[in-house]
């Protein structure tokens, strides 16, 4: 396996089909979990996201995705930003739900990341927040999203990482796997997801690992910016 690779389950074809499972259950209380849990931040975070793509979002012609979408956060605040719709897709369908109650003018779709139903280079921009740490297969995402990206396209990646202090990093993993699990769980109901949550960033790939992963992939200019202290980065590539 090249994924996520959830407690119990041995092939890409059962991670999958357990991380989507895992979203449904948490979809009726996933902002309000999220929210409280990064004590509203990750607001910003998508907002950096934004502005990082806002030049190429703004241009009439372009064709955005917002994929691995969730209840439509970042679709919606890409909407607002480029004054038009953006197109929006996940594999939960109750996430889905979630997004179409936000906005009614951006087309949403259900698709796995992994087998885009779209056109070889379809796409101008495909971004994606905190959706590619679960995906079951990161070489196999990569070279889907290359596949329906144009030349000159941009990927944008936000997701959670490892911070790069140390003492930082240690109280970060503590409140992960003590805090987190018990806070998430009683919001959702779903311990088990936050209990996912830390140990699939524990697994995932670092910074510099995941741009090293996108230039292998054929991406060019890749960059990365950390941020909350290295919580979360943000990826680009064209």
């Amino acid at each position: 396996m090249t994924g996520t690779t959830p407690h119990g389950t041995a092939s890409e074809v059962e991670a999958s089909r357990w991380v989507r499972s895992m979203f449904g259950r948490v979809a009726h209380r996933y902002d309000t979990a999220n929210h409280l849990l990064s004590l509203n931040i990750d607001r910003l975070w998508r907002a950096r996201t934004v502005s990082i793509v806002r030049e190429h979002i703004l241009d009439p012609k372009a064709r955005v995705l917002d994929l691995c979408c969730g209840t439509g956060d970042l679709t919606l605040a890409l909407e607002r930003a480029r004054g038009a719709a953006v197109m929006g897709s996940d594999f939960c369908h109750p996430m889905l739900l979630g997004a179409a109650k936000k906005s009614a003018r951006s087309p949403l779709f259900e698709a796995d990341a992994l087998q885009l139903p779209l056109a070889d280079a379809s796409l101008d921009v495909v971004t994606i927040a905190f959706g590619y740490r679960n995906f079951a297969s990161y070489t196999g995402g990569l070279a889907e999203l290359r596949r329906v990206l144009k030349p000159g396209g941009i990927l944008a990646i936000l997701e959670f990482s490892q911070p790069p202090n140390r003492v930082f990093a240690a109280l970060y993993n503590w409140y992960s796997r003590k805090i987190l699990p018990s806070i998430g769980g009683l919001i959702s109901g779903s311990r088990d997801a936050y209990t996912y949550l830390p140990e699939s960033v524990r697994k995932f790939p670092g910074a510099e690992e995941l741009a090293a992963m996108m230039q292998r992939a054929g991406f060019q200019a890749v960059s990365f910016e950390r941020m909350t202290g290295g919580i979360v980065a943000l990826h680009t590539g064209r």
